[in-house]
């Protein structure tokens, strides 16, 4: 049996995110017979008897508001996690953390400080891929296609991106503070809202093309999804409201485009050095091809999120995808235990 605590929380926009997640990852470790606890990295560890109130009842329309979340982070104590007993006494930590916190490398940081193994990708990897203008910048070096874009502040007039763009923090998850804007006069408000979340904001082309996405577990693609919102964008609440997006997994597309997208999703992944599971969003351009929007390294784990639905298409359970994970990292702490040399 696997001692086991699952971190989550956070706070960050995408706490209600994260806890969703977090309360189908415990219920189906705990299926497979491992020990689970689990622990907010604000307010500590989650006794049983909290656990529903914790986990429940599910992601709301709108995001935890900024006020909010300035409370949540006066709470918040990352150094003092790695000293708490559920973690220092598990055998792995799996992280269901989203935004900078949990997905930016620095509670990665921490736990590799505190040589405690956890899930997902390292602190480099995390890094790079939660830096929207640094991935792409990889991506193009990588000869992988990524839509043109450009970082504010600058002398932006809608030349070479034209209109519409697409104005977003640069380092801020599940579309939080993300606008269509449709003309130059609409751009400054737009880049007001996104640095309330971020002091960096993108510019990016948008694309009117289909949207996809494709999972990733242990260097291998999963299948291919579409996305198909109510809103212009794939935003905060058509992610998280019932009814607002219809998802098909497999998407009905030609093989000769899935695999496409299955072999940039995996060279992106490879690309950003991440490991054991990622979710990579494309669209496609005016001529069909397509073009990486960013990876996600720690994407949503409830049963309907859109990781779980890739691994579904390609015959892995919910259940099955949690433990391929934790059994992921588990091997890479064998093989570090095993790279330590031992005095004679």
């Amino acid at each position: 049996m696997t001692k086991v605590a699952v971190l989550t929380g956070g706070s960050t926009p995408e706490r209600d995110v994260a806890f969703a997640g977090a309360g189908q990852v415990v219920h189906a470790l705990r299926e497979r017979g491992h020990h689970v606890t689990a622990v907010d990295t604000v307010h500590g560890p989650i006794s049983a008897s909290d656990e529903d109130r914790a986990f429940g009842p599910g992601v709301g329309r709108r995001p935890p508001t900024l006020e909010e979340i300035a409370a949540l982070e006066q709470l918040e104590r990352p150094h003092e996690l790695v000293a708490l007993t559920e973690l220092r006494e598990a055998d792995l930590v799996f992280l269901v953390l989203h935004g900078r916190q949990g997905e930016g490398g620095g509670i990665q940081a921490l736990l590799d400080l505190a040589r405690m193994d956890y899930t997902g990708s390292g602190t480099l990897g995390s890094a790079l891929a939660m830096d929207k203008d640094i991935s792409k910048r990889l991506f193009r070096a990588a000869g992988i296609p990524t839509p043109d874009w450009l970082m504010w502040p600058s002398d932006y007039d809608g030349v070479g991106l034209g209109y519409p763009i697409v104005v977003k923090p640069s380092n801020v998850g599940s579309s939080v503070g993300l606008a269509v804007v449709h003309t130059r006069a609409d751009v400054d408000e737009a880049v007001s809202t996104a640095r309330l979340y971020d002091d960096d904001v993108m510019l990016e082309r948008y694309l009117e093309g289909r949207e996809f996405t494709v999972g990733v577990l242990d260097d291998r693609a999963l299948a291919v999804g579409e996305i198909i919102p109510s809103h212009e964008t794939f935003d905060y609440e058509c992610k998280y409201t019932p009814g607002m997006t219809s998802e098909v997994f497999p998407a009905e597309i030609a093989d000769t485009l899935a695999g496409e997208m299955q072999e940039l999703a995996l060279r992106a992944h490879k690309t950003l050095k991440l490991r054991d599971f990622s979710r990579a969003d494309f669209k496609l351009d005016a001529r069909g091809a397509p073009q990486c929007l960013e990876v996600n390294t720690l994407p949503g784990l409830t049963a309907t999120s859109l990781l779980p639905q890739s691994a579904a298409a390609a015959g892995i359970p919910f259940g099955d995808l949690c433990e391929a994970i934790c059994e992921a990292a588990l091997r890479r702490a064998v093989d570090r235990e095993q790279s330590i040399p031992v005095d004679e």
